[in-house]
């Protein structure tokens, strides 16, 4: 299985996502500055492997910190929570990680410093497990909605590499093949990043299952022409009516897929799931640098200091979503009771 995060004592290994596919390089994080800056240059990405790289970043951060009293090192928690909370704004599953080391910062305090870091070291390990477990019964549950033979379109990466391991669409796309099925993957370039032409067709290529790679304005023609059979997406964020905040262009697809009768099913983990916001138009969207879309790895694209506007999400409204797949369950509308009653299971 790919390792996108592993935790070791000499820090927090990382591949580096930025270099993919020419390169495949791990770099190694000593300290929660670092781990932040690899979450916010985009070395790692992905919610679920944002929530994993913040839970490892704010325990690495209080392993390193010198603190000789439960006072000094509450301060130096906060400020490792703030630097840690502060990268990248749409993914929820970072701040429910940092949610949670806080809850195990709090049980633990009581014992002292040592036993602190400890609970917390155990805790970002325990995650990045329960994240691969996670993945794994998304996939079993997404496999059951895959006929034996299908050609299914994705949109950005939710493989592997955006998680713990072994992925939340492609974990889906993955479990089917296990289970002896024919599959073929369309994978959308996803521009600007180039998630899907980098990262899903490295992934699939790695795992021996078929992928071909379309730009983003093709998925319209795929989709009319009857070569696609499902649609099958990550998240970063799901508010409580089910509406879905994923990688920019999640949306243009998921009304394609309406207009052609094509079932739009979402794969994420529970975590994903932020039922305090009742909507879609709740969610804060991230606005990246413009010099992601004028150039890529140095080429320029566009004329020099062209106006640019670089939003890294949007967000598909409900009616779009055929069905959300969870390692609980499958949710599907209304969504403001099922998904409401898969977080209680």
């Amino acid at each position: 299985m790919i390792k996108t995060i592993e935790w070791t004592e000499s820090g927090i290994v990382m591949l580096d996502q930025k270099l993919l596919p020419a390169e495949e390089i791990y770099h190694t994080y000593v300290n929660h500055i670092e781990v932040a800056g690899a979450i916010r240059a985009m070395v790692i990405r992905g919610a679920p492997a944002i929530g994993i790289a913040a839970a490892m970043g704010i325990a690495l951060g209080v392993k390193n910190s010198k603190a000789e009293s439960l006072a000094e090192l509450d301060a130096a928690f906060e400020r490792i929570c703030a630097d840690i909370r502060a990268t990248r704004p749409t993914a929820v599953n970072l701040f429910w990680a940092v949610e949670r080391m806080k809850s195990v910062y709090g049980k633990a305090r009581a014992e002292g410093i040592p036993a602190v870091r400890a609970a917390l070291i155990r805790e970002s390990i325990a995650m990045h497990s329960e994240d691969v477990a996670a993945n794994r019964m998304i996939g079993r549950w997404g496999q059951d909605l895959i006929p034996s033979k299908a050609q299914i379109l994705t949109h950005c990466n939710a493989g592997a590499l955006a998680t713990a391991g072994y992925g939340t669409a492609l974990g889906v796309v993955r479990a089917a093949v296990e289970a002896g099925k024919e599959i073929h993957v369309f994978a959308d370039e996803t521009r600007p990043f180039l998630q899907g032409a980098r990262l899903t067709a490295w992934e699939l290529q790695k795992d021996g299952i078929p992928v071909t790679v379309i730009t983003d304005n093709m998925a319209g023609h795929f989709l009319h022409k009857g070569r696609i059979d499902f649609v099958i997406v990550g998240a970063d964020r799901i508010a409580a009516n089910g509406d879905v905040a994923n990688k920019i262009g999640t949306y243009s697809v998921a009304v394609l897929a309406k207009e052609n009768g094509v079932p739009f099913f979402v794969a994420a983990p529970i975590s994903t799931l932020d039922l305090a916001i009742p909507d879609g138009d709740h969610i804060p969207i991230e606005e990246r640098d413009p010099e992601e879309v004028r150039k890529i790895r140095g080429v320029a694209l566009t004329p020099v200091n062209t106006e640019v506007m670089n939003p890294a999400f949007d967000v598909t409204p409900n009616r779009y979503v055929s069905a959300i797949i969870t390692e609980k369950g499958i949710a599907r509308a209304p969504f403001g009771i099922s998904l409401k009653e898969m977080l209680n299971k």
